[in-house]
């Protein structure tokens, strides 16, 4: 039997993106499809990753790259959906949690939810893993399922299917092994490949920066988020981005269970002041998107056509919305009741707790100055709340509550923060990880937003 012959060789690729030349449109489709294939080994792939972390990609080959891992697998669509759609990605940090009061609230008017979530690894928690902390709900959805909940209930969370950037999955591996991670285009790739393919028209993305975030300077976020909305502008996406802070945890938890009763108090109308101002950004964001994607193209599975009156009418609604009512009201959380029952949640049900508690007692009197995110997220992780390698099952109970946030006011003897774990013997190590996590000084320290700015 005669093999087909490669139109390019991976050598020839390599060395052209070494010598800092631009790959062809060609080049870029043929070397995504062949490494996905098998046909470009693991070896030349990291070569070529190497390659594009020194010499980078220009606008127009990321765009190309970025469609070659969509063209990798399938993309959904919600066009025929009779509302309009919105979906949000975070970077990742710790505590958060925003997603899980975010889905509901922006459901709760009208905007369809696609929310394709992931597990947690390291310091940065999963949305998946907190919600699986709620007996009976199940993050694995058929099709089918997801979008008669979107119809129906307007929100949903779950796991992406095997079938969306298949590329992506087997680059972002090698990239952990190769010394390739922080590069912002591999990484701006990566992300909006998978958002892109998840068929959204309206996607608003949160750039975390700080100690607790992949990107920690506040620069390289607004690069990366600039990038990204590049991408999705692009690919006819209506994409915006807030860089938020990570300097400090989001809440007052970092762990499953204890994030999933923090999102209840938001719903509830309360919560950490930090918690509900991203939640009512984010979805301010999200709303404002929609409605600017239904003026543009209507919404055709309502009968909904561009720029028609019911098209400004539909937009004006998404634009005037009150949603510090809808949490107050319960609108919000009637939205994410029905949620997780459909689901097959019991919102109900009690919450797991962990079976032991330490309490972390404060040194000092005087004004908490900071509290380092990324401390804290590890000692999470290594109380059961997170995972080191994708296989790790995490505790549902395990993680930290804080009592203190920085500009409040601590005591000595009092505790600062307690430990939550059913392994006891990880006390010591979860200790050690927040060794230098807070200081504490003599004057109140100024305290800034937890939106630091938008970039569209």
């Amino acid at each position: 039997m005669t093999s087909v012959a490669e139109p390019f060789d991976a050598v020839d690729v390599i060395m052209a993106k070494r010598d800092g030349h631009v790959l062809s449109d060609a080049q870029i489709d043929w070397v995504i499809d062949a490494y996905t294939r098998g046909v470009v080994a693991e070896e030349q792939m990291s070569a070529l990753l190497m390659a594009i972390f020194i010499r980078g990609l220009n606008r127009d080959e990321l765009n190309r790259w970025t469609d070659a891992m969509i063209a990798s697998g399938e993309r959904l669509s919600f066009s025929d959906l009779p509302r309009p759609t919105a979906d949000k990605h975070s970077t990742g940090g710790v505590g958060d949690k925003i997603t899980l009061p975010l889905s509901p609230l922006v459901a709760s008017f009208g905007v369809a939810v696609p929310q394709l979530s992931g597990r947690g690894l390291g310091h940065t928690g999963g949305t998946l893993d907190k919600l699986e902390s709620i007996p009976g709900w199940r993050a694995a959805l058929s099709l089918d399922e997801m979008r008669a909940q979107l119809a129906n209930v307007g929100a949903v969370v779950c796991q992406a299917g095997s079938g969306l950037a298949p590329a992506d999955r087997k680059l972002y591996a090698l990239r952990d092994v190769t010394g390739t991670v922080a590069s912002i285009p591999l990484i701006a790739s990566s992300i909006m490949s998978k958002k892109i393919a998840e068929g959204t028209s309206a996607l608003v993305l949160d750039v975390k920066c700080g100690s607790g975030a992949f990107m920690t300077d506040v620069d390289e976020a607004r690069e990366l988020a600039s990038v990204m909305v590049g991408i999705g502008t692009d690919h006819g996406v209506r994409t915006v981005a807030l860089i938020t802070d990570m300097s400090t945890p989001l809440g007052l938890t970092a762990g499953n269970a204890l994030e999933v009763r923090e999102a209840l108090e938001v719903l509830a109308g309360g919560g950490p002041p930090d918690v509900v101002d991203l939640t009512l950004g984010l979805a301010r964001e999200m709303l404002d998107a929609a409605a600017s994607v239904v003026q543009a193209q209507g919404v055709p599975g309502a009968g909904i056509s561009a720029g028609s009156p019911e098209a400004y009418r539909m937009a004006g609604k998404l634009k005037e919305a009150d949603l510090g009512a809808a949490l107050a009201d319960g609108r919000a959380m009637d939205t994410w009741r029905r949620m997780i029952r459909a689901q097959g949640g019991d919102p109900d049900a009690s919450l797991p707790w962990a079976k032991c508690t330490q309490e972390v007692i404060c040194p000092a009197d005087g004004y908490l100055t900071s509290l380092d995110a990324l401390k804290v997220g590890v000692a999470a992780w290594r109380l059961g709340a997170g995972r080191a390698v994708r296989t790790d099952s995490v505790q549902a109970g395990a993680g930290v509550v804080l009592h203190a946030k920085p500009g409040e006011m601590v005591r000595k003897g009092h505790p600062l923060m307690t430990l939550h774990t059913d392994t006891p013997e990880a006390f010591p190590r979860a200790l050690e990880a927040l060794e230098g996590a807070w200081t504490i000084g003599e004057t109140r320290p100024e305290t800034g937003n937890v939106i630091v700015e938008k970039v569209a």
